[in-house]
């Protein structure tokens, strides 16, 4: 218990660092942070207003940065769905737990069972746990969010354009009926998604309002901006970036009223609140593509176009408001850092991520210094990041370069390019990666090429032939 002058102290010390206690002082017990996660579906860099965007629309998100931090340089672990998720859950490079791509439906592959999820650490902890939105880490029973953590699920288990609907249905693809889950059971077939954002938004705020009285953890993967593009009749026309604007209107609608949620329950100030979205914008699709604002390239590539996302956090009991941190940051790090913040035990199998809690909290100004690697396909290692310094490995890339773009729904024909050898980026000049340094900083090209051969040791890449020694496997049904 505090003694008179300690509590004055602690408060003293707390107001003059701008925090406010996460502390039940009247019991002298510590009350572990809430924790919303809201992740968007290709949404790109320049979507938002503090990253840019001028023709949307989004106060509720900025707000989250004007309230807590905004990180400048956080990227998703891979341009692609299923391997970008799986990296936030686990805190490993996705292939390091041998998921890869975008898992079809009926995938005879999904988490391993063997993993440990986010979700299943803060239940350990007592933590009350939901999704409500898209999981795309496998669609049978076995993989499932409920067999790996979350006390509750509503939504739907891979992309919302794994359906018959999709404009290449037939000729690339044969897709079934897009299921709606609550828990285990399909609960419907969904034809038009036009009310799934609100009604994704009405589970999440229920969820909250529910569990109030102990700690929670949800977690709320948007299947939007992903196309097909659907917004509400509240939202449709009201952007300056046509539908797409709408839907992104809306998402920042729901992370709004998630925020009135917390407020109305007196939980602001002790839940981080953190949104962030999978991957950069699917360029193909045009006016129905997000916008990476000056990053080259967009998703499926591991340009900054593809892999730099925008992220935006509160934490008024525990981080100050108004941050504003270039320091590079994966989503690999996401599951160390909460763990910290919220006294959890780390997964027993090895993670590649690191919390940044230190940083973010105030402990210190600047991180070590440490590298990521961007692998995409199977394993394919295409570039590594130390600093400001960014190499690109030679790899086949896609580009709409010098194509029309798609609209309206359908998607454009991508073209392919190739990087022949390794070219090398200072980021903190040219975050568009415009002017190639290699020949001008050859010792630089030396150091993150070394870093790159012993990352082959470890995980593996398909494009040298190595192994890797330490990947493990899927999880697996017949």
């Amino acid at each position: 218990m505090f003694t008179a002058p300690h509590l004055y102290l602690y408060l003293l010390l707390l107001a003059l660092s701008g925090q406010r206690p996460a502390m039940d002082l009247t019991r002298g017990t510590q009350q572990p942070p809430n924790v919303v996660l809201i992740f968007m579906d290709d949404m790109g860099y320049g979507d938002i207003g503090v990253f840019g965007a001028k023709d949307i629309p989004t106060p509720n998100m900025d707000g989250i940065a004007a309230d807590g931090v905004q990180l400048t340089n956080f990227y998703a672990a891979q341009p692609v769905c299923s391997a970008s998720r799986a990296a936030l859950l686990t805190g490993c490079y996705p292939n390091r737990i041998g998921i890869h791509n975008a898992l079809m439906p009926n995938s005879p592959v999904g988490i391993n069972p063997e993993e440990e999820t986010l979700a299943e650490l803060m239940q350990a902890k007592g933590y009350r746990t939901g999704i409500f939105g898209k999981w795309h880490l496998g669609d049978a029973i076995e993989f499932l969010p409920t067999r790996h953590g979350f006390d509750e699920y509503f939504g739907i288990p891979y992309s919302n354009d794994m359906w018959p609907l999709h404009p290449q249905q037939g000729p690339v693809f044969d897709f079934p009926p897009l299921p709606l889950y609550e828990q285990e059971q399909v609960i419907d077939t969904l034809t038009d998604q036009t009310t799934l954002t609100m009604a994704l938004t009405q589970k999440s705020v229920a969820f909250i309002e529910r569990n109030k009285a102990r700690p929670f953890f949800l977690y709320v993967p948007h299947p939007q901006p992903h196309v097909p593009l659907y917004v509400s009749d509240r939202f449709k026309g009201k952007s300056g970036r046509g539908l797409y604007g709408d839907v992104i209107m809306e998402l920042d609608w729901s992370v709004g009223e998630i925020l009135k949620a917390l407020e109305r329950s007196g939980l602001s100030d002790n839940t981080i609140v953190m949104v962030t979205s999978d991957n950069g914008p699917w360029l193909s699709y045009g006016n129905h593509a997000g916008s990476a604002g000056e990053l080259r390239e967009g998703k499926g590539t591991n340009w900054e176009g593809g892999v730099r996302e925008p992220f935006v956090m509160k934490y008024p009991a525990g981080i100050k408001a108004g941050q504003l941190i270039d320091q590079p940051v994966m989503a690999i790090d996401i599951l160390p850092t909460l763990v910290q913040a919220c006294g959890l035990a780390l997964p027993g199998k090895k993670i590649d991520g690191n919390s940044i809690w230190p940083l973010l909290s105030g402990n210190t100004s600047e991180a070590p210094e440490r590298p990521y690697f961007y692998y995409y396909r199977v394993n394919e290692l295409q570039a590594v990041r130390l600093g400001e310094w960014k190499l690109l490995l030679p790899h086949r890339y896609r580009s709409m370069k010098g194509q029309p773009p798609g609209g309206d729904g359908l998607p454009g024909e991508y073209t392919h390019f190739e990087v022949k050898q390794p070219e090398l980026y200072r980021l903190s000049d040219d975050p568009a990666e415009s002017q190639d340094l290699a020949d001008a900083y050859p010792e630089k090209v030396s150091e993150l090429l070394a870093l790159a051969e012993a990352m082959r040791q470890e995980l593996g890449d398909a494009l040298t032939g190595a192994e890797g020694k330490a990947r493990r496997e899927p999880g697996r049904v017949d």
